[in-house]
């Protein structure tokens, strides 16, 4: 979703012979469009000429390399890498250029999501007015003497390195950004300030009564000014939850009955040690909602907290999509249109809805027999749910029967995307060994490779590993409990050497179709398993119709080569065992 903008910029050499200040902004287009708007404005300062080219040259690199930058970097990184290469080249070619000279300030705006970042160096100036009100968003870079005021502390090719100020902050639609050079901000009261922004113009006319009201009011500088409005914001972003998140607080523990901006504390459902699932309850509607949030100690881990962030970041986008049915939505508090009882705790934490019923594993620990049809249609929800966020891109991570409930209603949900891989996660989600080791692929166990080999480190997790925890997952629905590779410790490849034994051994009830499906999908070697999950949703609604061959037994060479080569050594000792008695004690 792209950005409704209103905007407008005038640009004049006023009282001066030329004008050296330059301005601009662009839009990102099509790929770019999530990366937002980038608005700049530059002052030139010259000795020689040259502040002009100073002025457009930061302006317009800074618009166009900020979208050739990595969409995974950060705003603040990404525009910090930016200007520190056009400083440098612009310091190179002062040097270079002696004694003619050629700096310039530089104030950029972007908006990105719900967020906006200023980057701000030397004396120009960014607004933002919100609610009638006009808030300063830069300092200036200037001596602090009134005769020196113009005298710059800090400018884009003044030295080698640049110390860029930021700030962020949330967007808001109705939110306008002025940004302006001295010339128009050096000369203009306050009052003038409050009577122009009271007028209600549109972008390009305040811009305009902003550079005439500067020269009535006598500036002697060239005179420029860079007006956005926001109409309409983009959806969230990754960054905006990461922001957020770095800038709240941490819920403290709490028990039965406290309260949470609202919401009453009705269970503690679920603590890992880093986390807290509370169960809470709206006293207005009586509504249950789940509420997720750091564990205290873990208040000052920023990792953990962009974790929490990425998890709401992808539960937001896949509420969008066909797969939003088959999992926990995340709820915004309080309502649109209602307020909540009491202050805001301003801490972070998410809420998602609570579905009546129990998870699989809350089945399986009641030892509860699942049916062979009941398992089938299990199993087809929960793979169809798997292969909607497959093409979104999403990988989830930890499928087992504990984040797989079913509700009164037969739906089958998917929760906790705590740990799930997007392509935006945070590089400690994605470094972490995250899962259950009874329901992780072989090939995710450092030392172990596809087809037994081994090898130096584990792979990444992949659409495959949540096929194979699904494939265990209805395993044990098939097998009364059972584990096809029984409970897998961490770093326990031992678990592996074996195939597993068909589900019907356990249930004689389970088909012979449905044996063969089963072992396909724990299949030992990722070759032999089932490789989308649209494959494995086709092989059970075909069922009985167009059961699949019997799947082959791993040779022993394949399923523990270090045992095969240890039983050749053996037999080898044996052998010359024999000769050596032979050569000794048997008569010749």
């Amino acid at each position: 979703m792209s950005f409704d903008l209103d905007f407008g910029f005038v640009s004049q050499a006023g009282r001066k012979g030329s004008n050296e200040d330059f301005a601009g902004l662009l839009q990102g287009q099509g790929a770019d469009r999530s990366r937002g708007v980038v608005a700049a404005i530059a002052d030139g300062v010259s000795q020689g000429g040259l502040g002009r080219d100073a002025a457009q040259t930061s302006v317009n690199t800074l618009l166009h390399d900020y979208f050739g930058t990595p969409d995974t970097w950060e705003t603040t990184v990404a525009l910090d890498r930016v200007i520190a290469a056009q400083n440098s080249w612009l310091a190179a070619m002062n040097r270079r250029q002696a004694p003619r000279l050629g700096l310039s300030t530089l104030t950029a705006l972007v908006l990105c999501g719900q967020s906006y970042t200023v980057a701000h160096v030397g004396d120009t100036r960014a607004y933002l007015v919100r609610d009638g009100e006009r808030l300063q968003l830069t300092t200036d870079h200037a001596v602090g003497h009134r005769d020196l005021s113009h005298q710059l502390t800090r400018a884009m090719g003044l030295d080698d390195r640049i110390l860029v100020d930021y700030s962020q902050g949330d967007l808001h639609s109705g939110d306008l950004f002025v940004l302006v050079s001295d010339g128009v901000h050096g000369v203009l009261p306050s009052r003038e300030w409050r009577e122009l922004l009271a007028r209600g113009l549109g972008a390009q006319a305040l811009s305009e009564a902003l550079v005439e009201s500067a020269l009535r009011h006598g500036s002697q500088d060239n005179v420029s000014a860079l007006v956005v409005r926001v109409l309409g914001a983009q959806e969230a972003l990754l960054q905006d939850d990461a922001r957020r998140a770095a800038a709240q607080g941490v819920l403290p523990l709490l028990k039965v009955g406290d309260g949470v901006d609202g919401l009453v504390v009705t269970a503690l459902v679920a603590d890992s040690g880093v986390f807290r699932l509370y169960q809470v309850r709206d006293p207005a509607s009586q509504r249950l909602y789940a509420l997720k949030t750091l564990h205290p100690q873990r208040a000052h881990d920023h990792e953990e907290r962009a974790t929490l962030a990425h998890e709401a970041w992808v539960a937001r986008r896949m509420q969008g999509g066909r797969a939003a049915e088959h999992l926990a939505r995340l709820v915004d508090w309080p309502p649109a249109g209602t307020h909540a009882m009491g202050p805001r705790s301003d801490c972070f934490y998410l809420l998602y809805e609570w579905h009546r019923g129990e998870t699989l594993g809350q089945r399986l620990a009641r030892q509860q027999a699942f049916g062979a049809g009941q398992a089938v249609e299990l199993a087809l929800q929960a793979a169809r749910t798997l292969g909607l966020l497959h093409r979104q891109g999403v990988v989830h991570r930890d499928v087992k029967p504990d984040n797989l409930h079913l509700d009164e209603d037969g739906v089958l949900r998917l929760l906790d995307l705590g740990v799930a891989l997007s392509g935006r996660e945070p590089a400690a989600t994605r470094q972490l060994h995250a899962g259950t080791p009874s329901y992780m692929n072989p090939e995710q166990w450092p030392g172990y490779e596809r087809g037994g080999a081994a090898g130096e480190g584990g792979r990444l997790p992949d659409a495959q590993s949540d096929l194979f925890a699904l494939g265990v997952t209805l395993y044990q629905l098939l097998s009364r409990g059972r584990l096809p590779y029984g409970e897998v410790l961490p770093y326990q490849l031992g678990r592996y050497y074996r195939d597993p034994l068909p589900p019907s051994r356990h249930n004689p009830e389970v088909p012979v179709w449905l044996d063969q499906l089963a072992l396909k999908a724990v299949a030992r070697q990722a070759p032999a398993r089932f490789e989308t999950a649209e494959e494995l949703v086709l092989a059970l609604e075909r069922g009985s119709m167009r059961p699949m061959g019997p799947g082959v037994a791993s040779p022993l060479l394949s399923r523990d080569p270090v045992l095969f080569w240890r039983l050749l050594a053996a037999f080898s000792l044996l052998v010359n065992l024999l000769l050596l008695y032979w050569l000794l004690f048997l008569p010749r």
